[in-house]
């Protein structure tokens, strides 16, 4: 009866709403009126003259579900920066990870200190590459990669060079659509410092494709750290294959004989031509003097640099090891068949881009069995049996049990592009 009572009183006898009733309702276009509470399902009309302009500062608390607005309603003090996970199609690009140690002298092309880096060279000097604590200041970054120039070379031949490149699977490439229509554009973004300025070329290459883009940058001040953006189309013709085999080089370039200098530079997408490769490229091997640094690699989809994607240690780790991971293999408990001694199996912390080459740290070419009765020394192991996420070894030795391993040594899973 007291619901009816209400609705009793708001009506009149001849059944229509009395004025008093809508006292407390406010005019629709009063937001101040609405203090608590909420309408459920409301409409709320986009009239430009009965909503205000959108400002951030006018937005203190709480959150609208479910809304849609365009873009521009946003004002000048609304930031939206990338922050799409794992944007950065570079790995290790802070230089955090060296598995393979912190220095090392290099006179010939291969992987050395910070992970994922290849550093390419042909008998142009003689270079210290290693991990640096040299950063920029207040950009979150703890390491770098350096080159320090020990013997110089400021005539090099033709054919000589020395770049500094990372290499990425095609299969990281799909979302990017190049051979198509709808091909992105790419920013590489990085914190760079060296001794002698000058001219430097950073290259995009496809390999797939047998496509190759070149961009030039300059370093304006010795020893001052800067950084540069460099924006490129996508390519409309030259498409990535959907594999887990070399798609992409990001190449930055520190030295280049004739061979790769004498065209002009390709700075839109063409048919890899060497000569266009690295034209106006200084000579960073000319003087003993001369270093250079670098950290903070991104390159990402679209044409504007967001802000470097830092990754948690153990996630950054882990991406590295996909292609080189050094094993703990001391003490690994071996059954006996067929007059060798197998150990059981060792699996990989993360699966591998293929089954990797298998090593041991330092060389180590023998190992020492241990055994209920003691020990036998100097027993030649070989790979039983391997794939991307594991391996076995084996070696010659009638022991029913036992365990092996290589001493101090790691056993090293390569499976780098």
């Amino acid at each position: 009866m007291t619901k009816a009572r209400d609705i009793a009183n708001l009506v009149d006898a001849n059944g229509d709403i009395v004025s008093s009733a809508l006292d407390n309702v406010p005019p629709s276009n009063d937001a101040s009126a609405l203090t608590t509470g909420t309408i459920d399902n409301a409409r709320i009309s986009l009239d430009a003259n009965e909503i205000p302009s959108l400002d951030t500062a006018k937005i203190t608390t709480g959150t609208f579900d479910d809304a849609r607005m365009p873009s521009t309603v946003l004002n000048s003090n609304v930031s939206v920066p990338n922050q799409s996970a794992f944007k950065n199609i570079i790995i290790n690009g802070d230089m955090s990870i060296a598995q393979r140690g912190t220095s090392s002298s290099i006179t010939t092309s291969g992987y050395y200190t910070v992970d994922r880096f290849n550093m390419p060279i042909n008998t142009m000097g003689t270079f210290t590459v290693s991990q640096s604590t040299d950063t920029p200041t207040g950009q979150g970054f703890s390491t770098s990669s350096k080159y320090d120039c020990t013997t110089a070379d400021a005539s090099p031949a033709s054919g000589d060079f020395i770049r500094f490149e990372q290499y990425v699977e095609a299969q990281n490439l799909q979302y990017l659509k190049f051979g198509t229509a709808n091909a992105q554009s790419l920013t590489l973004s990085f914190w760079v410092k060296s001794t002698k300025t000058g001219t430097y070329i950073a290259e995009l290459r496809n390999f797939d494709g047998g496509r190759t883009i070149c961009n030039s940058y300059t370093i304006n001040a010795s020893n001052t750290w800067e950084k540069k953006t460099i924006t490129v189309s996508g390519d409309t013709s030259g498409s990535f294959n959907n594999d887990n085999g070399l798609g992409l080089a990001c190449t930055f370039w520190l030295g280049a004989g004739s061979d790769f200098t004498s065209g002009t530079l390709a700075t839109d997408w063409e048919a890899t031509t060497s000569a266009n490769r690295a034209v106006g490229q200084v000579n960073l091997a000319d003087s003993t003097s001369n270093e250079w640094y670098i950290t903070g690699v991104q390159l990402e989809a679209g044409t504007t640099a967001s802000d470097f994607e830092f990754l948690p240690y153990d996630v950054n780790l882990q991406r590295c090891q996909r292609y080189y991971e050094l094993c703990d293999g001391n003490r690994v408990v071996g059954t006996s068949y067929n007059s060798k001694l197998f150990c059981n199996q060792i699996r990989f912390s993360v699966t591998k881009r293929v089954s990797p080459t298998i090593t041991i740290q330092n060389n180590t070419t023998v190992f020492t069995v241990f055994h209920s009765g003691g020990y036998d020394t100097s027993q030649t192991w070989n790979t039983d049996e391997q794939d991307i996420d594991y391996f076995n070894i084996n070696m010659t030795n009638t022991r029913a049990t036992g365990f092996i391993g290589p001493g101090d040594d790691l056993f090293i899973a390569n499976s780098e592009i």
